[in-house]
């Protein structure tokens, strides 16, 4: 099962290129995750697809749709979408998922030329989750510094959280910690 997962994530990443505008690989201490992003920050929509791997054999994954656009926050340029995520994970005899709405924002600073700060925040509540989750909520906050142009590295913070349906059971850290990692701009 893991030289499966293995395979699966090689050949999605050498496969990126063709399908792709951008690349996003992080490492947290207990994760690694790959997100591939089909469009730029000029269209007028954005879909993604991602995977994750948790220590310990948890695998979650996530399909992004959002309608994005460039404004400025204060003097800031900034490129924002809203839109929705969703999620599907497996761990063990537990599964479950959600379709997230939320959105994200891009602030790149003018004064350093290649720093931005991103942030995204998604919810779900329980009428918009299935299999054992009750509700998720995902959170990413993100800096970020364009080394040439096409890549990035950045650092961070991730939160996926979700409530179990089942009573008595609480909630789970779906994946959480501090992040570093890069994107690769095609």
């Amino acid at each position: 099962m893991k030289a499966t997962r293995i395979s699966v994530l090689a050949l999605s990443l050498a496969a990126a290129p063709a399908f792709a505008s951008d690349l996003d690989l992080s490492l947290t201490n207990d994760s690694v995750k790959a997100q591939a992003n089909f469009f730029s920050a000029s269209n007028e929509l954005q879909m993604g697809a991602g995977y994750t791997y948790h220590e310990g054999g948890r695998d979650i994954l996530n399909l992004d749709f959002h309608a994005q656009g460039r404004t400025a926050i204060g003097n800031l340029p900034t490129t924002a979408g809203i839109g929705i995520r969703g999620y599907a994970w497996e761990d063990d005899d537990l599964d479950g998922g959600a379709g997230a709405l939320g959105g994200f924002a891009t602030l790149n600073i003018p004064r350093v030329p290649g720093l931005s700060f991103t942030g995204s925040l998604h919810y779900a509540p329980s009428i918009m989750s299935f299999g054992d989750s009750d509700d998720l909520t995902s959170l990413e906050l993100r800096g970020s510094y364009r080394l040439i142009r096409t890549g990035e590295i950045f650092v961070g913070y991730r939160y996926l959280n979700t409530d179990f349906e089942r009573p008595l059971r609480g909630d789970v850290n779906l994946d959480e910690g501090v992040m570093a990692g890069l994107k690769i701009f095609f």
